[in-house]
């Protein structure tokens, strides 16, 4: 049994397999996912849990190089990103998730509570 950071296996799997600008898309439970697009889908019941605990769990395993959020997020979800993110319309952001290795869905029910992290490299 692994002993410490994420236990679930398909997460840890898929954060373990990332290259260098690879997407990962942490969603709230109702962003929709693309056709194509894995989701792994850790949302329990409404707010269980928080986009603010996945994206903390994530970010102590994955190394970001830089992130997107909605212009239309909350301050809340924008200071909780790990570096200064883009910013880009709603729709765009949608359009983007297109492109990533998978999407989490969370149980946050605060709306345009997402982030798109691309995968940094650690050297």
């Amino acid at each position: 049994m692994k002993k410490s950071g994420i236990l679930h296996a398909e997460l840890s799997r898929l954060i373990a397999t990332l290259g260098h600008g690879d997407l990962l898309v942490i969603g709230d439970a109702g962003l929709p996912v693309p056709p194509g697009v894995p989701c792994i889908d850790l949302a329990l019941t409404h707010g269980v849990p928080t986009f603010q605990q996945v994206l903390a769990a994530v970010l102590t395993e994955m190394q970001v190089e830089r992130c997107t959020v909605a212009s239309e997020a909350s301050t809340t979800i924008l200071a909780l990103a790990p570096l200064a993110p883009d910013l880009v319309p709603h729709d765009a952001f949608k359009t983007l998730s297109r492109s990533a290795r998978a999407i989490l869905r969370t149980g946050e029910v605060t709306p345009y509570a997402n982030i798109a992290l691309f995968a940094g490299v650690t050297f």
